[in-house]
């Protein structure tokens, strides 16, 4: 007995829909792509690329304005941030300076380089806003999504620093090597989750905890240390023996496309979040809207309120097609042709044909 592929099809989905380890990914990437979470991640991509040098900038000037008395740590604090940044971390290391001048100048061009920086706070708080179902009504303003993002570049650099402080202090004491590379992976471990944890939970406007994103702070936390490992073997096998030139052109590249693997797997760690907290798992891949479809459609519907005053209402039609490939709204409601004569005041009567004529309309 010959099975249709569309009966395999439903047989699949049935099975997925009751195994909870393969319908929570399941519905993580289904909602990734209902979100249209791939087209966030490129402006997240996008930002980072034009304000990775930007913060590189305000960081060192920081470290040069905190640290005069110790260039010593100022370098060791400088090379531990670049080992986090795979790529054009090794590139830049011993080219990249910090702002000089007047106190005034450095001022000014350490708020111009903030604020230039600020652009990928704003495009992942952008996304993590359209991923939560924020309405645009309840987003943060102009002023409130720029003070979320210096406390989240606030956090980044003090937790670079205690970390970094501390692995330092253990290497100092005399403790063996390989000891030490466990410690400073640790510690890099734990300086992402905290990281990530602070960033899912104050860059969006959703009401969130930290339980709620401890989940994908985990997950991108090991994919972002994947990502550091992949990067070095790019710098290892591709930029080693490059010319100065396509050495150039190939770190830029490298950047780009390893800035856009990670802004797409840090939004679908963020989408695991939004999966777990509000239970949207199991979907339905072939047969009729599950809660969690009608829930996570709702979300989405409503997510596009701009003005207090609109009112949007979803309702689901479970009908699926009709027949003959016509849509639901392809349907129209036909009278029944009327086999009896119509009778109108004064005895007169009437076919259907002449009713419309007479009432002044046009067939």
């Amino acid at each position: 007995m010959s099975v249709s592929v569309a009966d395999a099809q439903r047989r699949v989905d049935g099975w997925q829909q009751h195994r909870t380890a393969l319908a929570i990914p399941i519905a993580v990437i289904k909602k990734f792509v209902d979100d249209g979470a791939d087209r966030l991640g490129v402006q997240i991509a996008y930002w980072g690329f034009f304000s990775v040098f930007a913060l590189l900038l305000v960081f060192t000037s920081i470290l040069g304005f905190v640290f005069e008395s110790n260039p010593n740590l100022q370098h060791h604090l400088l090379d531990s941030t670049l080992e986090r940044m795979p790529v054009i971390g090794p590139q830049i290391s011993g080219e990249i300076g910090s702002l000089t001048g007047s106190a005034v100048a450095l001022a000014l061009g350490v708020a111009g380089a903030l604020w230039t920086g600020l652009g990928v706070t704003l495009a992942i708080g952008h996304a993590l806003d359209r991923i939560w179902a924020v309405p645009r009504t309840k987003r943060a303003g102009f002023l409130s999504s720029r003070v979320r993002g210096l406390l989240v570049l606030a956090s980044i650099g003090t937790v670079n620093v205690v970390a970094t402080a501390a692995v330092g202090l253990v290497a100092a004491g005399g403790v063996g090597t390989t000891v030490t590379k466990v410690l400073g992976l640790l510690g890099s471990a734990a300086v992402d989750l905290v990281l990530f944890a602070a960033s899912f939970r104050l860059l969006t406007t959703a009401q969130v905890t930290t339980r709620q994103v401890l989940p994908g702070a985990l997950l991108a936390t090991g994919c972002w240390l994947g990502l550091q490992a992949l990067g070095g073997v790019y710098v290892r096998q591709v930029l080693a023996g490059s010319s100065q030139t396509y050495g150039g052109f190939a770190a830029v590249a490298g950047l780009l496309s390893w800035l856009l693997i990670a802004s797409q797997l840090i939004l679908l760690a963020a989408e695991l979040n939004v999966v777990l907290a509000r239970r949207l798992w199991p979907r339905s891949l072939t047969g009729e809207l599950l809660d969690a479809d009608k829930q996570a459609l709702r979300d989405s519907a409503q997510a596009t309120q701009v003005d207090p005053r609109q009112q949007i209402a979803v309702s689901f039609d479970q009908r699926g097609g009709l027949p003959n490939g016509r849509e639901p709204s392809e349907e129209r409601s036909v009278p029944a042709p009327c086999d009896k004569p119509v009778q109108f005041g004064g005895g007169e009567k009437l076919d259907e044909g002449e009713i419309p004529r007479r009432l002044g309309r046009t067939q």
